[in-house]
């Protein structure tokens, strides 16, 4: 048997085509993949921790999809024939799948969670957790590799470990009851309160009623609840502009106090106020960094690079500091850990993506902690503000904009970075632009024009043959004067689509 593995890899997951059901995308990720992906990752689980695979626990979850199920089962066998005693867990958040090697419950050694986030419904992949944290790029790698030399050996084993259910998500939804509980000294905080999730048919359903209505909320109006994998009503994603207009509209017609959303795993969130004001990206970065500040004052707070100069300027207006790193979730998070490490208390580290990770919460990027931390904030100041009120300071951009500019050389890599620093110096060159003087991916350059004021950032994706551009500008005009100087520029490159 021949199967690619190291094309599934992207960037600390594992991801691929489940389904033959879109065209012209053919099915490259299956449960004889997963068969021995799963033996890898059981035999570097032991390497790394000197157990046998017979003394590890491992549980296995998954979103929504309709994939799952048969994915599921592929990789509990396969633990199960390495002796493993595997916990199966069935629909779960990626958040909760981390936590199962926390509680005391079964106190995993490892954990499975099959997701592919937002992507298409035909899609879904794998991501892993130790004691410790998520697996990072190099690992996958690692696993990848040891993966299809398993496959190509045609390894087996026969052993019999035992095969538990958990119903993991109880438990979870338990230790964010008690934490919200224990934060606001109440039995029932939201007593009074109209809350209601649109969990777009993927794993965030019982947030509704295993966690809201257990704290005394009322949630009629909440939406999408029940898994479906085919995501009938729209994509599950606080990014896209659908969904957010989705629960936005709920959120208004149900003069509701809060509307949440979730992505498919529920890794990701946003929110919508009560009066309709959408909080994400930039928005959700400055309530979750008000929050954060007042537990942590002065704390440095980490995010990917798109993020807006008007959140600079609220973050450090609450005594705080700006960190703007990479884009990837796992950049921002390592970031905030390295800054820890060498003595820099960094509290927080979250992208606009609605990945948030806090260092209270071992750094695990949890939608539904990120949901919790704020319903602790808007049970405390129930009769006195909305949550708006926290980041009425932040100052939004007048205008903005993002091109995503398809790179058709072969090598896109290098195509990409010699147009980025082509870029660079056109740009140094020019009286009207000047280079951020911290640029930590891509290029980041000020709009210093005596009329105008922004900025625009460059990059090369992480993963895909693209240019993203991003753009903003706090004064009516600068974002054309912006975007007409990067089209003739970027235009006169044969090797990349025409904005």
């Amino acid at each position: 048997m021949s199967l690619e593995f190291l094309n599934l890899q992207n960037g600390s997951d594992i991801r691929g085509i489940a389904l033959e059901s879109v065209p012209g995308e053919h099915v490259n990720f299956t449960t004889d993949h997963v068969k021995y992906i799963a033996y890898a990752f059981a035999l570097w689980l032991s390497q790394k921790t000197g157990m046998s695979t017979e003394a590890l626990n491992i549980s296995v979850g998954m979103d929504s999809r309709l994939s799952g199920p048969d994915l599921q089962e592929a990789i509990v066998n396969s633990l199960s024939a390495l002796g493993v005693t595997t916990y199966t867990c069935g629909i779960a958040s990626t958040p909760s799948m981390f936590m199962s090697t926390k509680f005391r419950k079964h106190n995993c050694d490892g954990a499975i969670m099959i997701t592919a986030s937002h992507l298409p419904y035909n899609r879904n992949g794998m991501k892993f957790f130790t004691r410790n944290s998520g697996l990072d790029k190099p690992d996958i790698k690692m696993i990848l590799e040891s993966a299809e030399s398993l496959c190509k050996e045609n390894y087996s084993s026969d052993l019999k470990g035992q095969i538990i259910p958990y119903r993991l998500i109880d438990v979870y939804a338990d230790y964010l009851v008690h934490k919200i509980r224990k934060e606001t000294s109440d039995l029932t905080p939201l007593e009074g309160l109209k809350i209601i999730v649109d969990a777009g048919n993927g794993a965030g359903g019982f947030f509704t009623n295993k966690i809201l209505r257990q704290l005394g909320a009322e949630t009629n109006g909440s939406q999408f609840l029940d898994p479906d994998g085919t995501f009938p009503n729209h994509i599950p994603n606080p990014e896209d502009d659908e969904a957010m207009r989705s629960i936005q509209k709920a959120t208004i017609d149900h003069d509701a106090d809060l509307g949440i959303i979730f992505d498919t795993d529920v890794d990701r969130a946003a929110i919508v106020d009560k009066g309709g004001n959408i909080i994400n990206r930039n928005a959700l970065i400055a309530l979750m960094s008000a929050i954060v500040l007042e537990d942590f004052p002065g704390t440095t707070i980490v995010t990917d690079s798109v993020t807006s100069d008007g959140l600079t300027e609220f973050i450090e207006s609450k005594g705080g500091i700006h960190h703007r790193f990479k884009r990837g979730y796992k950049n921002v998070i390592n970031e905030s850990k390295r800054l820890n490490n060498e003595g820099i208390d960094s509290a927080l580290a979250i992208e606009t993506s609605g990945h948030g990770a806090l260092k209270e919460n071992f750094f695990l990027d949890d939608g539904a902690y990120t949901i919790t931390k704020i319903i602790i904030k808007l049970a405390k100041m129930k009769n006195t503000g909305s949550l708006s009120s926290l980041i009425e300071d932040l100052k939004m951009p007048v205008e903005a904009a993002e091109y995503r500019v398809k790179i058709l050389s072969p090598d896109f890599q290098t195509y990409g970075n010699q147009v980025i620093e082509a870029l660079k110096k056109s740009c140094t060159a020019h009286e009207n632009f000047e280079l951020a003087k911290i640029n930590h991916e891509g290029i980041r350059i000020n709009l210093i024009h005596e009329k105008f004021k922004g900025w625009f950032l460059v990059r090369l994706s992480l993963h895909d043959p693209i240019l993203p551009i991003n753009i903003e500008s706090d004064v009516e005009g600068g974002l054309d004067f912006m975007s007409n100087f990067l089209k003739e520029f970027l235009n006169a490159y044969d090797a990349l689509e025409k904005i």
